[in-house]
């Protein structure tokens, strides 16, 4: 909050003046009220209460405007706290690595970025309405009781450190309730997240009780971590209710006894009276407070844990090379490359060498879990080699700075992701700028002119999150001509083609071979026909490279590869 308030002192200057007058015109109106009795009323004086009656309304006017004003800044104040708090948490997500994402899980960051902000927005309202009104209503309460009588204030010393006692109590209790809510609804919020996506696998294998029971096990469990901050915080007011009226009636019992006694005037007893509820008012303020701080605490660990974690992919300070604006076609050559994941047994790549030169096509195969796509995001740098080296037009990808290195690739995901929006607002992801002439020479390109033309928006037609849409095969297609117009020098296409029928996925690498002639591409691929023509193929097991070269090379040297081939190739006769 701190560093959200930087350049907005002014308004908080000016939230801390309102309030504190605010508290002296609440603080002034008993006294005013205890002359009017006093002076006016008991003593027969009319002209005292017509003066003192005009400039209490007056007090009472500069009171209710001090508090709108302080409310409308604060609550300013606060909203530009939580803007600042998401932005920062959406541009430090954006900045880290596949990697560290998995570290939080998505659905814990999603969490901290809006639940967790608007926790700290709302604690910061009341912080900026109530904070600075609060001790001064407080303090000032007690002074002004002790003036109006010192023998009677001792009921003040004796409540104000219990009521104390009883909010340091309660609100002890619910920062580990409240951490541990907030836990409890991010694997609520994950569970529900999973049975949304995969509802047709959860219908499909007739698990829907099973994963009823699931959710209703978490949800069980967060609805009684709620119960039990909800009790305590419904329980802190009758206690502190039960509190002060007690020494309310403490305060009329012993103040009659000292009006009967001459030694209290009137005025002064309903002053004190009011008084004493305005110090409850200053508790409750301040236990509002409170009792959001211990969720609003929690909710910043959480938040600061996203903003200081360091990104495990970074681009360097000062890159020693750069690439030049229009970067031409490069060699991309792996350099005894290894990958491993903190704590793992096992590494997931070891030992990679192999250059892919530009003009020719790389192809990626091997058994699942063999580390194809692990390798394939080493080079757009979705995660860091942990040994050896990537060279690109002779560079090591570390030494260029990250956004030229990514800008310089086109790319086409495992996963098939497109975004809410248009045809149109999809393919410009890749190129803002480009023409619906452009948009649709790379549809036609990527072979989606068959679906495209039944679409009566053509390429305005909406697409819904994550493409639900379309069919497979129209998201892997649209992702291709995403990347393809992008005039990269380098391609990666991962499994891109496995959605595709035998006769589009071939018209498809035809019309490929001729757009990426003088690119430099890699394909990871399951289907040996679609690697078959590549100018190098790489042969993967358990992350290593056990083979590399063509296809009949291979055929007649790899045992792994062949048994690949063998196993898809052998019933169609081509072998």
């Amino acid at each position: 909050m701190r560093r959200q308030l930087a350049g907005q002192y002014a308004y908080v200057w000016a939230i801390v003046v309102l309030q504190l007058l605010q508290a002296a015109a609440n603080l002034l109106l008993p006294t005013v009220n205890a002359a009017i009795i006093d002076d006016g009323i008991v003593a027969g004086r009319p002209e005292v209460i017509s003066r003192l009656g005009v400039l209490m309304a007056g007090i009472a006017v500069v009171q209710a405007a001090s508090a709108i004003a302080a409310g409308y800044l604060g609550a300013v104040v606060a909203m530009r706290i939580g803007h600042g708090l998401r932005a920062e948490v959406f541009s430090r997500i954006q900045s880290l690595s596949s990697q560290d994402v998995a570290l939080f899980g998505t659905q814990s960051l999603t969490t901290r970025a809006t639940n967790d902000v608007q926790q700290i927005q709302a604690f910061a309202v009341l912080v900026f309405t109530m904070l600075f009104a609060g001790p001064a209503m407080g303090i000032g309460g007690i002074v002004l009781a002790v003036q109006q009588d010192v023998a009677l204030s001792v009921v003040v010393i004796v409540i104000v450190p219990v009521l104390l006692l009883i909010m340091y109590l309660i609100v002890r209790r619910l920062i580990p309730l409240y951490r541990e809510g907030q836990d409890l609804l991010d694997r609520s919020g994950g569970i529900l997240r999973e049975q949304i996506i995969g509802v047709d696998v959860i219908r499909a294998f007739v698990r829907q009780g099973h994963e009823v029971r699931r959710f209703a096990q978490t949800n069980a469990g967060l609805t009684a971590n709620n119960l039990q901050s909800a009790l305590l915080v419904a329980g802190m007011l009758p206690m502190i209710m039960l509190v002060v009226n007690t020494s309310s009636v403490a305060v009329v019992w012993f103040g009659g006894q000292r009006i009967q006694d001459g030694l209290m005037n009137l005025g002064a007893l309903t002053a004190f009276i009011a008084y004493i509820m305005q110090i409850l008012l200053a508790i409750m303020m301040s236990m509002y407070v409170l009792m959001t701080a211990p969720r609003a605490a929690v909710c910043a660990e959480r938040i600061q844990a996203v903003l200081d974690t360091e990104p495990s992919v970074c681009s360097a300070a000062q890159p020693p090379h750069s690439l030049p604006e229009s970067a031409q076609p490069a060699a991309l050559a792996f350099h005894g490359v290894g990958f491993s994941y903190p704590g793992a047994e096992a590494p997931v790549l070891a030992d990679v060498s192999f250059a892919a030169a530009p003009g020719t096509t790389t192809a990626i195969v091997g058994s699942t879990g063999s580390g194809k796509t692990t390798l394939l995001n080493l080079v757009p740098r979705f995660l860091d080699a942990t040994k050896g080296r990537i060279t690109w037009a002779g560079h090591d990808i570390r030494d260029l700075p990250l956004d030229q290195l990514r800008a310089a690739m086109a790319i086409v995901p495992q996963h098939s992701h497109l975004f809410t929006g248009t045809i149109a607002d999809n393919l410009r992801m890749a190129a803002p700028d480009a023409t619906d002439e452009e948009l649709w020479a790379v549809l036609e390109t990527a072979q989606t002119m068959r679906f495209m033309r039944d679409l009566p928006l053509g390429l305005a037609t909406p697409v819904g999150q994550g493409g639900a849409s379309l069919s497979g095969g129209q998201r892997q297609r649209l992702c291709i001509a995403r990347a393809l117009l992008r005039k990269a020098p380098l391609y990666l296409f991962d499994d891109s083609f496995s959605a595709l029928d035998y006769d589009t996925d071939t018209k498809l690498r035809q019309a490929l071979d001729q757009a990426l002639a003088a690119a430099t591409v890699i394909i990871v691929a399951e289907r040996i026909s679609a690697v078959e023509d590549a100018d190098l193929i790489l042969v993967l097991d358990d992350g290593r490279l056990v083979a590399q070269g063509t296809h009949q090379e291979l055929l007649e040297t790899s045992a792994t590869y062949r048994e690949i081939a063998e196993s898809q190739l052998a019933l169609d006769g081509t072998l």
